[in-house]
Parts: C-alpha cells; sequence; structure tokens
C-alpha cells in the first residue's frame, strides 16, 4: 500500500520549521501548546486542499493570519511526500500567502524524479497564478480550459491524471480527522439510527449503530473483533444485539452478565461509549488512508490503553494513524518506533522527534517508555 512517507511545515503557529518522517502508526506525545494538535490541524488543511475545501478549512481556522508563526514571514509552506512502489516519490508543495485580510496560493506543485531525467517530472505546477498540469492525452504540460478558482489548489481541480498522481490525489483527500467523541445525553451517538450500510460510525457516533450492525451482516470477522475487545474490556460483557424500533431505525443493545436486562445506548457510561466508538473505527472497513485522532484516551480507564495501543496497531497495517495525546500510561503500551516526542525550543517553535532515534536501550531494561517520559529522559515536557 502506497504511505505517506514525510512531511515538512514552515510556518504554522509552533510548527516554524518541523520535519518528520511519517510512519503507519505515529503517536505524539508532548505538553500543552507543543505543536501535536498544530500538527494533526496541518493534515487536515492537506486534506482539504485536495477535496476544494481549503478556502472552508482556512475559515474554520478563523483566517490565514490566525494559523501563521508570530513573528514569522507572512506565508505558510507545506509538503508532503508519498512512497510509490518500484518508483521514486512523489512530492505535493503548497505555498500560501496572506494577501490582505485573505490569502492566496502563492506556489503549488506535484512532482516526481524519474530515472529518465534528472529535473523532477512536473504533474501539476503553480506559481502567481499561472498554473499547468501535465495532460496524459498530449504528453505534456498545458493550461486549464476552464474557470480556474485561485483560492483553491489545481491539485483538487486539474483533470484527471496519471495513475500515481490520481492515488496520491484520492489517499489525501480521504484523510479523516477524529476530535473527542461527544457523549452527551441528546448526543447522536446515544440515540436510534437509521437502518442504512455504514463503513463508518461517524465522526460523532452518529453512525456507529448503523456501522456496528453493517459489520455484524457484511464483516463478521470484523465484528467478532469488536466484540472480542469489548469483553476483554469489561468482564461482564456478554454480546451485543440490535432490536428493532421502528420502520427504517435501528437500536443497539448491550448485554451484561451483571444485569438482568439489556443496556440500551443512552444507558453506557461515557468511557464505555468512547471505547466502543474507538474499536469499531479501528476495525471499519472504510477507513481512510490517514486517520487522525486527537486525545483517545480521554475517559478511559488507564487499563483499557493497552487494549486501545493493540488495536491501533493492527488497524495501522490498514491506514496511517496519526495520534496526538497527553497520557503518559498510553505511551506505556507503546513502543520507541511508534511514539514522537514534542518539545518547544527556546525560540518557541515545536521539535518533534522520534523515541527510537534516542539511545534508550539501557533505560528501557529497567524502566517503561511512560516512566522515562515522567522522569524527563526524553524530553517533551516543556
Amino acid at each position: 500500500m502506497d504511505r505517506f512517507e514525510h512531511i515538512r511545515v514552515q510556518g504554522f503557529r509552533r510548527l516554524r520549521d518541523l520535519s518528520l518522517d511519517l510512519r503507519d502508526l505515529c503517536v505524539l506525545i508532548g505538553a500543552n501548546g507543543c505543536g501535536k494538535t498544530s500538527f494533526l490541524d496541518v493534515l487536515s488543511l492537506l486534506s482539504a486542499s485536495a477535496v476544494g475545501s481549503l478556502g472552508k478549512r482556512i475559515s474554520e481556522f478563523e483566517g490565514i493570519s490566525s494559523i501563521l508563526t508570530l513573528d514569522g514571514p507572512a506565508e505558510l509552506r507545506l509538503s508532503i511526500q508519498m512512497g510509490v512502489p518500484n518508483h521514486n516519490p512523489l512530492v505535493y508543495e503548497l505555498v500560501l500567502a496572506r494577501s490582505g485580510i485573505s490569502y492566496m496560493i502563492a506556489e503549488e506543485s506535484l512532482t516526481q524524479v524519474t530515472r529518465q531525467s534528472p529535473p523532477p517530472f512536473m504533474h501539476v505546477h503553480s506559481a502567481q497564478g499561472a498554473v499547468r498540469y501535465f495532460d496524459p492525452d498530449s504528453k505534456r504540460l498545458v493550461q486549464p480550459t476552464w474557470e480556474h478558482m485561485p483560492l483553491e489548489t489545481s491539485l483538487c481541480q486539474v483533470p484527471k491524471m496519471f495513475r500515481e498522481p490520481e492515488e496520491f490525489r484520492s489517499r489525501l483527500a480521504s484523510s479523516t480527522y477524529y476530535h473527542s467523541l461527544n457523549v452527551e445525553s441528546l448526543a447522536p451517538i446515544r440515540l436510534p439510527q437509521p437502518l442504512r450500510p455504514a463503513e463508518l460510525p461517524g465522526l460523532n457516533g452518529e453512525a456507529l449503530v448503523s456501522c456496528l450492525f453493517t459489520l455484524r451482516e457484511s464483516h463478521r470477522d470484523r465484528f467478532d473483533s469488536v466484540e472480542d475487545a469489548l469483553r476483554a474490556a469489561f468482564p461482564g460483557f456478554v454480546r451485543l444485539d440490535f432490536p428493532p424500533v421502528a420502520a427504517g431505525t435501528l437500536a443497539m443493545t448491550w448485554r451484561d452478565t451483571r444485569f438482568t436486562s439489556p443496556l440500551y445506548m443512552h444507558q453506557l457510561s461515557e468511557g464505555t461509549l468512547r471505547f466502543l466508538w474507538l474499536a469499531t473505527l479501528l476495525q471499519s472497513p472504510g477507513l481512510s488512508a490517514i486517520t487522525l485522532i486527537d486525545e483517545p484516551e480521554i475517559s478511559l480507564h488507564p487499563e483499557l490503553l493497552s487494549l486501545l495501543a493493540g488495536l491501533m496497531r493492527e488497524a495501522s497495517t490498514r491506514t496511517q494513524i496519526i495520534v496526538a495525546t497527553h497520557s503518559e500510561r498510553f505511551i506505556r503500551f507503546l513502543r520507541p518506533e511508534e511514539v514522537v516526542l514534542m518539545d518547544v525550543v527556546e525560540d518557541g517553535s515545536a521539535l518533534a522527534t522520534w523515541a527510537d532515534s534516542l539511545d534508550l536501550e539501557e533505560w528501557l531494561r529497567e524502566y517503561s517508555l511512560d516512566e522515562l517520559w515522567m522522569k524527563g529522559q526524553l524530553g517533551a515536557r516543556s
């Protein structure tokens, strides 16, 4: 499977100039304000750039001025690289600059070094509004023949390209960002849901019941894996049932040995709901190319974090998972090659370091990874 291999961010909040190799499972840990969530935000911005919603995403950030590094250049430079089997990687670069109270796309390119010629092969190139892209039919760089939207990227607007750049565009566009789950009394996750096929549980669990029902009917091995995780997490758990509620509506109940009657979704605790949602998400057949999860440990008992780490590790064979966490208990169950340490250096900018790049062999003979973090041996506590 093609994976994103490297990212560089220059000028996004604390990410003044951050460069990081990406792996199948990347768990970012560090103190508040060290840039963990900003890193996820950058990937969500790149995803928006691939689907024509760059302007909307920047508006959600309250404008480009609110995301540019303080006292830094009035521009944001992003670069992300995707591996291509048996070929050199594809590299996408995007430069956004402040323009009055709005922004402009100052530069943009999607390139790939080929064996035939040292200069990179240009799939897309844009600079100061002059757009060119490689047309597979005419086999040359051409200009758009349609009305080009200047505040959206050329990546999302050019017609069909070769297979590799199309795969790049599709994978980047499919990235999904999961924030804290809403588990209030009238939250979507606690209510009956429409009976319809669903391959993901939804950003707020609005399709959790439908997704689990779909797994049970069409992906039984994945449904069994979810129930196995629930049995390991909650000793009294027996099974999930789906009693009919009304035409076109589906409910779900939780059977437990400690109760004679089943529990409905509105009766489950916050931690139980969040773990159920995460377990379902990580077994979902509709996982996007990149799955971004912010603070998955919220409301979870520490004993559940070991199970969560295992679920993420297994799911990372099907999606790249990038997680931001504050929980030292969570990294107890991770390997150094899965943990990114986020620090703030003297000038206030963020620094990212893979834990396995540090000399930890002797330390790990006596201490767990979370104990080393608490002792300050890993940094990431500033």
